[in-house]
C-alpha cells in the first residue's frame, strides 16, 4: 500500500487542494459550498481552484480533492503538469470512472484515509509531441488519449503509423486513437476498443471506422515511441488530447506520442474494486454477490 506524503497517523490533518470546473458547471460551487464548513473540519485546505486558470504547484499539499466528473479529473491531471499530486474524485457527473465518490461518501473517505484504508493506484500518462518539419510546436501531457480527427469535409484519412522508428500500417480511417489503459473506457471504447486494466502499461491504438474490415485495435507496449502522420489532411484535420484541440495539421506535421515522464495517482479506497466499477458504470448485466 503506497502513503500519501504526510505526517505519521493521528497527527496533523491532511492539506488538501480543492479542484473543479467551476466555470463550466456552477453547480460544482454550489456544492462545494454547502459543504465547505464541514471539509474544514477534517482537513486543511491550502488552495483551491475551481476553473483551472491558478498554478497548481502546490508543493505543500498533501492530496487534491477533485469536484465534478472525469472531464474535471482530466482537466486536473493536464494542470497538475509536472507536479502530480494524489487525486481523489468526487463525482457530479454522469459516469464517473476515475470520479467514483458520490458527495455523501466524502466524509467517510476521508475518514478511511486518516485510518490508512486507502491506495494509490498509479496511472500511465500519455504525452504528445507534435513537430512541423524539425520544429517543435506541441509538447502536452494528457492522461486519456490523443487522436488524430477528420473534420469537414469528411474524407477518409491516411494515416501512416510508426512504432520506434519502423513502418507499421497505414490506416485508411476516419480518425485514429491512441489510448491509455485510463483512456480505455473513454473514446477507445465508444471507437470499439478494448477495455484494459487502468494499471496496465500499455497503449491501445484504436481506428475509427476503418476502411477495411480486417483491421482492428491493437494493444502495445507503453515503452515504445509512436509516429502519426496523415499523408492528405482536410482542412480541419486535427490533433486532439482529452478532447481538447492541440493543433489543426498539415502534410508537415508528425504527431509523437510515448509515455509520460509523469504518473496520475488516484487515491482508492478500500472496497472500490476494478470490476465494481465496471459493473456499476458500463451496466453490465449479470447476477453476482453485491457484497463482494
Amino acid at each position: 500500500m503506497n502513503e500519501l506524503n504526510r505526517l505519521d497517523q493521528g497527527s496533523a490533518p491532511l492539506k488538501v487542494v480543492i479542484l473543479g470546473s467551476g466555470d463550466r458547471r456552477p453547480e460544482i460551487l454550489k456544492a462545494i459550498d454547502a459543504l465547505r464548513d464541514d471539509l474544514e473540519k477534517q482537513v486543511t485546505v491550502v488552495g483551491e481552484d475551481l476553473n483551472y486558470s491558478a498554478n497548481l504547484d502546490f508543493k505543500s499539499a498533501d492530496m487534491a480533492i477533485v469536484f465534478g466528473g472525469d472531464g474535471s479529473i482530466l482537466r486536473a491531471a493536464r494542470k497538475m503538469g509536472t507536479h502530480q499530486l494524489p487525486a481523489l474524485g468526487v463525482n457530479l457527473g454522469k459516469l464517473g470512472f476515475l470520479a467514483d465518490l458520490q458527495m455523501e461518501e466524502l466524509f467517510d473517505a476521508l475518514e478511511c484515509i486518516a485510518a490508512g484504508k486507502y491506495e494509490i493506484i498509479e496511472h500511465l500518462m500519455i504525452r504528445c509531441q507534435i513537430f512541423k518539419g524539425d520544429e517543435l510546436v506541441v509538447d502536452e501531457i494528457g492522461l486519456n488519449e490523443v487522436a488524430i480527427m477528420g473534420g469537414p469535409p469528411f474524407s477518409i484519412q491516411e494515416i501512416d503509423l510508426y512504432v520506434d522508428g519502423e513502418m507499421a500500417t497505414t490506416y485508411s480511417c476516419d480518425g485514429l486513437i491512441i489510448s491509455t489503459p485510463v483512456g480505455s473506457t473513454a473514446h477507445n471504447l465508444s471507437a470499439g476498443g478494448p477495455i484494459l486494466r487502468k494499471n496496465l502499461q500499455a497503449f491501445v491504438i484504436s481506428p475509427i471506422s476503418p476502411h477495411t474490415l480486417t483491421v482492428r485495435p491493437v494493444v502495445d507496449g507503453a515503452d515504445r515511441v509512436y509516429d502519426m502522420i496523415v499523408r492528405e489532411p482536410n482542412k480541419s484535420t486535427s490533433a486532439v488530447m482529452d478532447g481538447q484541440l492541440l493543433t489543426p495539421l498539415t502534410a508537415e506535421y508528425s504527431v509523437r506520442v510515448q509515455r509520460a515522464p509523469q504518473v496520475f495517482k488516484l487515491v482508492e479506497i478500500s472496497g472500490q474494486g476494478y470490476y465494481r466499477t465496471l459493473r456499476e458504470k458500463l451496466g453490465w448485466a449479470g447476477e453476482f454477490n453485491k457484497d463482494q
